[in-house]
């Protein structure tokens, strides 16, 4: 169940995250997300543009499930798979 209106629904290969929605899933974490922040722009108005992976999502690329399955976990909020 998705707590909030600001998280997200799901993760894609190009994401946008208000500021409001990047601190409810709380991005950025310097520590965690570098891999992140390196294919990220931040806005004008905070918020951020995340790319998964450097080319368009392919799930028959292992790289890119891969990068999909850690996103998942980074954000256990999006798709409302964190605990109560």
């Amino acid at each position: 169940m998705i707590r909030s209106p600001e998280i997200p629904h799901r993760l894609g290969w190009l994401n946008y995250w208000s500021a409001t929605a990047a601190r409810a899933i709380g991005f950025p974490d310097t520590a965690r997300d570098a891999d992140l922040l390196s294919r990220a722009l931040r806005t004008a108005t905070g918020g951020w543009v995340v790319r998964l992976t450097d080319a368009p999502l392919d799930l028959d690329n292992p790289a890119h499930l891969d990068a999909l399955l850690r996103a998942y976990e980074r954000f256990p909020e999006i798709g409302g798979r964190s605990a109560p």
